[in-house]
């Protein structure tokens, strides 16, 4: 069976992808669907703002020709203006006055005819104008100019996340906890309201519509220079692939990860080069084998990839010798039991509408049921016909989260969270998953010993990683250290107020221009440009960063030599670098 961390397609870089389709570079088009807003309130207003025009009009006109007399008797004419400034404060409802005379009975009649017909002609506008802002597609058209006006203005790289369901939910949200801009698109308007109302840290745009229109995706700032990746993350597959082809013809050069459940329609995405095309189903039948072979490699993987601060997850070995009942009334069953298949285990395969399967010589179970009561139900009574057994429970909904928690099966599959978890180790901390992907390559020897050392080094709960470049501004004290002398990886992890211990820090990466070393030895030589993925506890991250900046803390780590750490005393006594 194929390594089942590398089914998926690897991050790579831009330079070195998508050069096998043929295509044209056309320019992203962001004409929105709908009519501009404006264009469409003079259509809808056309009708009224013509009756108010006419009506002014012919009442202004009428004023001034109809004669009157001024304060001595005499026959006097109002001008066109003085008319149109009776008429303003008089059909607006402003007021009532005769200037610049006493109007005679003439001119009083043509007034009271003036604001009738003006009350007429407003109650006909302010008619037409709430119909106006009622109607869908004036609305759809002021929501439109606001999401473009409100993508122009992101200054930051962001990411167009399409699809707020469960997934883009949580994709999101951990998004805005790190930091990090997007803007959602997804075709059901209850859910973007839903976004108006998340307590996020930054506001972010969000449009309904099909994310599967490239002028939509134009909109969302897919042609913006500030745009990073988007992520396909709609429960539709086919929307899914028509974002990947999009991206794939109109950007190339930006990342796209997409959702996909059906082999068929992922196939279909790898023609366009996605990035990563994440299929839930298989990708846990995957896990799940993984843990089942490979006990320690998948502790390992699996311990890195959870949310920090988790603790590490047990392991169970033995549990290829017997077995497997899996039970389920959809997709995900075929998956699983294919998967395992595969791997060389003894598989039966049940549906769930069958009733109870007989557990009673296996050695582990997959509810997979599409109802999470139907897989409840059916691992408890695999747990009362053989307690040992190994349970994996599917969850669909999110609602049942406490209940999974009290029954606490040996392996719980959640799709959207699965999904989720993948996309964003992918988009924000892609060298870790280089270091995933390469642990799935080693053998449980590599995996322990590097298990080992995170545990020695960071305790046994998921450790914080940070990325360190060791330039003149993430790490000036080591450049100006280089310069004159060398400094080994695991002088830069010493302790810089006892150099005989190290800081609670493991170096994971060490990114040299176009080499990569997974798990570098500490004995490796530092240069000027290396990047390092560090993986350690926050207050040995925070000591670590204090010695990328000290002078003195560099030169003590590297010799063992204590210097004054402020430049006047150094320089006096004689310790001082240039």
């Amino acid at each position: 069976m194929a390594n089942p961390l590398l089914t998926l397609m690897t991050l790579r870089s831009a330079g070195a992808r998508r050069n096998s389709l043929r295509r044209v570079a056309v320019k992203v088009p962001t004409n929105g669907p709908t009519t501009d807003a404006i264009f469409l309130a003079f259509r809808r207003m056309r009708g009224p703002l013509i009756v108010m025009i006419v009506t002014f009009s012919i009442s202004i006109l009428g004023l001034s020709l109809i004669p009157g007399t001024d304060d001595q008797g005499k026959p006097y004419q109002m001008t066109v203006f003085d008319s149109f400034y009776v008429i303003s404060y008089t059909a607006t409802t402003i007021g009532f006055g005769e200037t610049p005379y006493t109007f005679s009975v003439a001119q009083r009649m043509w007034v009271a005819f003036a604001i009738y017909a003006s009350v007429i002609g407003w109650a006909y506008a302010i008619s037409a104008l709430f119909s106006l802002l009622q109607d869908h597609s004036f609305r759809e058209a002021v929501a439109v100019q606001r999401f473009r006006r409100a993508v122009a203005r992101i200054d930051e790289p962001f990411f167009i996340v399409a699809g707020y369901g469960h997934t883009g939910r949580r994709v999101a949200k951990a998004l805005d906890e790190l930091g990090r801009r997007f803007v959602v698109l997804d075709e059901d308007d209850r859910r973007i309201d839903a976004l108006s109302n998340e307590q996020l840290l930054v506001d972010s745009p969000g449009l309904d519509g099909d994310a599967a229109n490239p002028r939509l995706l134009g909109l969302a700032g897919l042609g913006h220079p500030k745009c990073e990746g988007v992520l396909a993350l709609t429960d539709d597959n086919e929307t899914n692939l028509a974002i990947v082809m999009a991206v794939h013809l109109l950007r190339p050069q930006v990342t796209v990860i997409a959702r996909c459940d059906d082999r068929e329609i992922a196939a279909r995405m790898l023609d366009f080069e996605p990035d990563a095309v994440i299929n839930p189903f298989d990708r846990y039948g995957s896990y799940l084998v993984l843990s089942l072979q490979r006990p320690i490699t998948y502790q390992l993987v699996s311990w890195l990839m959870n949310p920090r601060g988790t603790r590490l997850p047990a392991r169970r070995e033995g549990l290829t010798d017997g077995r497997w009942v899996v039970t389920g009334d959809d997709r995900f069953a075929t998956e699983v039991s294919a998967d395992l298949e595969d791997a060389g285990l003894d598989v039966t395969l049940t549906k769930a509408a069958d009733g109870y399967p007989d557990v009673c010589a296996a050695v582990g179970f997959v509810a997979g049921a599409s109802s999470d009561a139907t897989s409840l139900s059916l691992a408890a009574h695999a747990r009362r016909e053989r307690p040992d057994i190994f349970l994996s429970v599917r969850q669909s909904m999110s609602r049942n989260d406490s209940l999974l928690d009290a029954f606490d099966p040996d392996s719980v599959f959640v799709p959207t969270q699965l999904v989720a978890r993948e996309t964003l180790a992918r988009v924000v901390a892609p060298y870790l998953w280089g270091f995933i992907e390469q642990a799935g390559e080693q053998g449980e020897e590599w995996s322990a010993a590097m298990l080992q050392v995170l545990r020695r080094r960071c305790g046994s709960a998921t450790p914080s990683t940070q990325l360190v470049t060791l330039d003149r501004v993430g790490a000036p004290a080591v450049v100006r250290w280089l310069g004159h002398d060398e400094l080994r990886l695991g002088d830069l992890l010493r302790d810089p107020d006892d150099r005989d211990s190290l800081t609670p820090v493991a170096a994971l990466v060490l990114i040299r221009e176009e080499h990569t070393l997974y798990a570098p030895d500490l004995q490796e030589r530092l240069q000027p440009g290396d990047l390092l993925l560090l993986a350690g506890r926050e207050p040995g991250l925070d000591i670590l960063s204090g010695t990328l900046y000290s002078d003195s803390a560099v030169e003590y780590v590297a010799t063992g030599r204590s210097v004054p750490s402020a430049w006047v005393w150094r320089a006096l006594s004689g310790t001082h670098r240039r």
